[in-house]
């Protein structure tokens, strides 16, 4: 990576004009579809492209049929009459735009890969009520990210439990489960969506580089409205009719796309798809989605993209993520790998936003080939503590590092503390089942395994139990996730102003285990005058509830259940202290937010003492590669006056200000 090249200027995305052609109109169309508003210019009568412009003997008559729209459409009477016959060129030998840019040219711009650079949402949304069953759902909770990060937290806790639930059934070989099109089915009966309509450009609440790990969660929060379909369209009004235009397309890999440049895309139309043994077995029609964005060529619109990205770990084999907004720059038709006739589209992305796709290849490239990261310190400054190497990158300046400390992957009691021995386990002879009523561990955490058959968190609860030395059970067991140590690949790196942070290169879930909070366990802080304690970056305060913990679990009355106090009161302070100054691991260098993306969980696994348990730090959502870690330190809430505040540097809109 070249580390001296120029780092473009990033600007938040809702700050950016959009740029449309001269001949184009002046102002996007309303997101409902309102007729052109005054002293817009209307759209002159459609000239084609250069690329399109070869003699009238050598050009092809293809059918311009009026689709439906995917939102109830409009038929043949709606669309002008000049559309309805086009001609567009046979392909040619050489295409005219640019070949994909070695991925080694370039730099990420956001040089701590946080979230501080993206943009902010100020607007405060209102809440959104369901009484059908007597509770009142709010989407005015969600923070920076508003109802889409509400709608998130909900859908994937929903389909937690739903899949803890299945799981503790007999299910035979070969029963189709998802629990994602069920969760999705509840909250669309619901309405519990984000949006409901459809709009052009960018949808608030979401920003480049996040994750949907599944094609309903994009419906859920109106970014692309088909659970299938590739191309999202609408029927938009203009001062000279009305027209499709597209909105949204999503790639998954089911077409012949070329996406290895992270600016530019090369799009394959949709259709021809009476696939064969999983071939193309037709030509392709300029109809529906393609029509919609042969339109958004003419008219200039902005574009979102989510590119697919493959991951064996989901059903699908794919991670989607948002790229950000593209322009289509060209239209032509070519032939398939079957010999069928195909429409290809360059999309191009809009300057000025956050990297997107650039984030995903380097961090692939430096999976695959560590030593090609650059700006290294240290390989790997756990010297080994950790099955995974933790990397030491500083991109910002000359500091070789943070002060010198003991690195540690268990916690250090005081000399004098006996902890209460073991309990008594459960009796499974291999691993835990899934409702096994005989299982003690199972009863232990309220007749459910806390984790999913992926190793997921299902709920934060107010304790956790997992299997112990007591317990005969492998150590693959579903209910040892957080024994195993860490399963991602992290790097302490630089941040601009708060010190060193954390991050990881791998895409993080929701319910993901990230680590264990290591140090020295105090039962007090003492030994250290009020400057000490507040000069102490490391003290994490185990008396302070995770408040946003508490708002992590599923909503059960969604599922006919009753509520549990442990899910109504899924927290408690404790009176411990652990400093991790001198000793720790990665853990002490994840910042503070009042938006956080990880949150606290108590666990027990190697004592019964209920007043010192473990502190796992999980995902509380869905975290983008190179995105820096942090969680709410809670100071100043549940204990004012226990340490002396100080100023928040988070950059979150729910910054309390000091913390």
């Amino acid at each position: 990576m070249d580390n001296q090249g120029d780092v473009l200027d990033v600007k938040p995305i809702r700050c950016l004009t959009p740029f449309f052609p001269a001949y184009a109109f002046s102002q996007v169309a309303p997101p409902d579809g309102s007729s052109v508003g005054p002293g817009m210019n209307p759209l002159p009568p459609f000239t084609q492209p250069a690329m399109f412009a070869t003699p009238e003997s050598q050009r092809r008559p293809i059918s311009s049929k009026t689709p439906k729209s995917s939102n109830g459409g409009a038929g043949s009477s709606r669309t002008r009459k000049t559309a309805r016959k086009r001609t567009v060129d046979r392909p040619v030998s050489s295409r005219s735009f640019p070949q994909p840019t070695p991925i080694s040219s370039f730099r990420l711009q956001d040089a701590e890969g946080s979230s501080e650079g993206r943009t902010r949402q100020s607007k405060r949304y209102k809440s959104v009520e369901n009484v059908d069953d007597g509770f009142t759902f709010s989407l005015a909770d969600g923070g920076d990210r508003g109802p889409v990060g509400e709608v998130m937290k909900t859908f994937d806790a929903l389909r937690r439990r739903l899949l803890q639930l299945e799981d503790a059934k007999d299910m035979s070989p070969g029963v189709s489960r998802r629990p994602d099109l069920k969760a999705g089915n509840i909250m669309m009966t619901r309405g519990l969506r984000a949006t409901k309509g459809k709009r052009i450009g960018g949808i608030p609440g979401i920003e480049v580089g996040d994750l949907f790990f599944f094609r309903i969660e994009m419906c859920l929060v109106g970014l692309h409205t088909p659970v299938q379909g590739g191309i999202d369209y609408m029927t938009s009004k203009f001062d000279d009719g009305e027209e499709p235009i597209a909105i949204s397309i999503v790639t998954s890999g089911g077409y012949e796309d070329e996406d290895d440049d992270p600016n530019i895309l090369i799009y394959t139309g949709q259709g021809g798809s009476t696939y064969r043994e999983g071939k193309q077995a037709d030509d392709q029609k300029l109809e529906r989605g393609n029509l919609a964005l042969e339109r958004s060529l003419r008219r200039g619109n902005l574009v979102r993209v989510t590119r697919g990205v493959r991951d064996l770990t989901t059903p699908a084999g794919r991670i989607y993520f948002y790229d950000g907004l593209y322009k289509v720059q060209q239209l032509w038709m070519d032939k398939g790998k079957t010999g069928f006739n195909i429409y290809k589209y360059k999309l191009e992305r809009v300057p000025g936003q956050p990297n997107g796709l650039l984030v995903w290849k380097l961090t692939q490239q430096w999976r695959d080939n560590p030593p090609s990261r650059g700006n290294v310190i240290l390989p790997d400054i756990s010297s080994g503590a950790e099955s995974i190497p933790v990397i030491l990158v500083n991109e910002l300046d000359d500091e070789r590092g943070p002060a010198h400390f003991t690195y540690s992957v268990k916690v250090n009691y005081p000399n004098n503390y006996v902890p209460i021995a073991p309990r008594h386990g459960c009796a499974c002879s291999s691993v835990c089942i899934p409702g096994d009523p005989d299982c003690a561990c199972s009863q232990k955490n309220d007749g459910d395994l806390p984790y999913s058959s992926t190793g997921f968190l299902v709920s934060h609860k107010s304790m956790l139990y997992e299997c112990g030395a007591s317990c005969p059970c492998s150590v693959s067991c579903r209910n040892r996730v957080t024994q195993r140590g860490i399963r991602l690949q992290f790097e302490v790196f630089k941040t601009s102003n708060k010190g060193w942070g954390l991050r990881s290169w791998d895409p993080i879930r929701a319910g993901t285990f990230i680590c264990e909070f290591t140090g020295q366990v105090l039962d007090e802080i003492k030994g250290m005058d009020g400057d000490e304690v507040d000069d102490n970056e490391y003290i994490f305060e185990a008396n302070n509830i995770d408040e946003k913990a508490l708002g992590w679990n599923y909503i059960p009355e969604l599922l006919g259940e009753s509520r549990t106090d442990d899910l109504n009161d899924g927290a408690k302070p404790f009176s411990f202290y652990i400093d991790a100054g001198k000793m720790g691991n990665m853990s002490r260098f994840m910042n503070h937010s009042c938006s956080p993306n990880v949150f606290w969980q108590p666990v027990l696994h190697d004592h019964n003492d209920e007043q010192y348990p473990h502190i796992m730090f999980f995902a509380l959502r869905h975290i983008p590669p190179m995105t820096e870690l942090t969680y709410d330190y809670g100071l100043g809430q549940t204990n004012p006056g226990s340490r002396k505040m100080k100023k928040c540097l988070c950059g979150s809109t729910s910054c309390r200000g000091e913390f």
